[in-house]
């Protein structure tokens, strides 16, 4: 059984956390035992410009009270599912597709971060930045669940180029780049081993 959701809910519309992870709880709730997010990220690594896809191997939890105090990458195990994160870079690798990999930093939102915000994010080890995904990765994980998350970059993020942000320019790129996503998805999806 696969059970697909279109869009999210995020915290900065004015909902509760409970509420931006219900969904994923109710997945687990359906007997889920995979669950593999997507988004749009701003690149803040080299080499992760618009259109690039990056396979997340850990996050920040930045969108939390007191999020420093947290262990960060490294400090605790990553949520992440290294058999997935093979099976997304194995399916990149037959599709003839560029993968990267990284750390996402999940920030509130809604508004683009600052130049002096990304040089913190990448001080920190961050390789690209949101505005979802992690809560919910934590909350699917803490489930048992297998978790998996790949983040479409849809621009450089703040100070990085020498381009003004630009919304429209973000959404162009995220629809140029939705079908080499879903063929990446669709190939992981059909060759993924049965959870073990």
């Amino acid at each position: 059984m696969l059970l697909v959701f279109e869009g999210r809910i995020h915290y900065y519309e004015g909902h509760a956390w409970e509420t931006v992870v219900q969904p994923l709880r109710t997945a687990v709730s359906l007997g889920a035992r995979v669950a593999v997010l997507t988004n749009a990220a701003g690149g803040i690594a080299d080499g992760l410009g618009p259109g690039s896809l990056m396979a997340l191997r850990d996050h920040l939890l930045c969108n939390s009270p007191n999020w420093w105090r947290h262990p960060g990458p490294g400090a605790r195990p990553s949520p992440y599912s290294p058999r997935l994160f093979d099976a997304l870079m194995r399916s990149a690798a037959a599709l003839g597709s560029q993968l990267g990999q990284g750390i996402y930093a999940a920030l509130t939102g809604p508004c683009y971060e600052t130049p002096a915000e990304i040089r913190a994010l990448r001080a920190w080890g961050a390789d690209a930045v949101g505005m979802s995904t992690a809560c919910e990765i934590e909350a699917a994980h803490a489930d048992g669940v297998e978790c998996a998350a790949v983040s479409l970059i849809t621009n450089h993020a703040a100070g990085l180029s020498d381009a003004p942000l630009n919304h429209e320019e973000v959404l162009a790129t995220a629809a140029a780049t939705a079908q080499r996503l879903g063929e990446l998805l669709e190939h992981f999806l059909t060759h993924l081993p049965a959870v073990p």
